[in-house]
């Protein structure tokens, strides 16, 4: 039975109460174990002597507390985690007002450290080598594939390494996927020289699942990669093709966005690709570059001439 959030509940029974919810079970699944490890991070944060946040009546929970709480984050886990879990704790403290337990959200008080947008790219010979070094070796081919579907596609790494087989439409050159982010869906042309590799990879796994399993079984199961080990191998290609170590799987995604803008693709065109559901929502991924801004100098002088 899910507990009843009253003033004298502790924050982490208001966790709990929050799991049974109607909105924590309308989350993805991938949502639902991020806020779930968060939650845990947060109620095992020690904000006074030997107590932690978990144990704090919501009653009691006060705005003191909850900046040693961000604090300790911050030192512990950097920026981008720190924020995310105390966007975590607003969500328990936002749920308990309207359970009327508590009036407020003192989370909402606490300063936040803004992160600073990351501006990576990769250049068109580095993914490349990349692909040359993984193919070449077939430890590596999964992960070469996942690298070069979401530069190609413009998609998240995360949503490549759990990409089935039921999304590759062969006879059409085309894949049908919906987003785990948001539950977007895209659909994308598959070029020839992709369709080719994908046409090899079926050959060798399509006895299961997914398009970019583990070379190697894993328990007996040829089962897809987890998010630290995509990170492993990928580090160890790079290594390999003497890549530069800045480089990430993440930065792939917006590399393919800026190319886009680079020649010229206007935003609803990006949109279509990139699965994002407004114009404000794509300008993360956005970097200013040397070729775009001559691009478009070009456009404007060669626009001049006709006047």
């Amino acid at each position: 039975m899910k507990h009843q959030v009253k003033p004298t509940s502790t924050f982490a029974q208001a966790c709990n109460s929050y799991r049974g919810s109607s909105s924590y079970c309308s989350l993805k699944y991938k949502s639902q174990k991020d806020y779930a490890n968060n939650l845990t991070k947060a109620c095992a944060t020690k904000v006074s002597g030997n107590l932690m946040l978990g144990n704090i009546k919501l009653k009691d929970v006060r705005y003191k507390y909850l900046t040693v709480a961000y604090e300790y984050w911050l030192t512990n886990s950097g920026i981008r985690a720190a924020n995310y879990i105390s966007t975590c704790v607003s969500i328990i403290l936002n749920y308990s007002i309207k359970h009327e337990a508590i009036p407020h959200n003192p989370m909402a008080l606490v300063k936040k450290v803004k992160t600073k947008p990351r501006k990576v790219m990769w250049q068109p010979e580095h993914v490349t080598l990349f692909l040359d070094t993984a193919y070449n070796n077939f430890r590596w081919r999964s992960i070469g594939l996942i690298v070069h579907m979401s530069y190609e596609w413009g998609q998240r790494v995360g949503d490549m390494r759990t990409l089935k087989w039921e999304s590759i439409k062969f006879d059409e050159k085309r894949m049908d996927l919906e987003q785990s982010k948001r539950g977007v869906d895209v659909h994308l042309p598959i070029s020839d020289n992709l369709i080719r590799m994908l046409a090899q990879q079926k050959e060798d796994f399509d006895f299961q699942d997914y398009v970019a399993p583990r070379t190697e079984p894993k328990a007996g199961t040829y089962s897809h990669y987890t998010i630290d080990e995509i990170h492993i191998l990928i580090n160890e290609v790079k290594d390999e093709a003497n890549l530069p170590q800045e480089l990430q799987a993440r930065d792939l995604r917006r590399t393919a966005i800026t190319e886009m803008v680079e020649a010229g693709v206007d935003l609803v065109g990006i949109m279509q690709v990139s699965g994002h559901q407004s114009p404000q929502s794509v300008k993360p991924y956005l970097v200013n570059t040397y070729s775009g801004a001559s691009n478009a100098l070009e456009r404007r002088f060669n626009n001049d001439d006709k006047h």
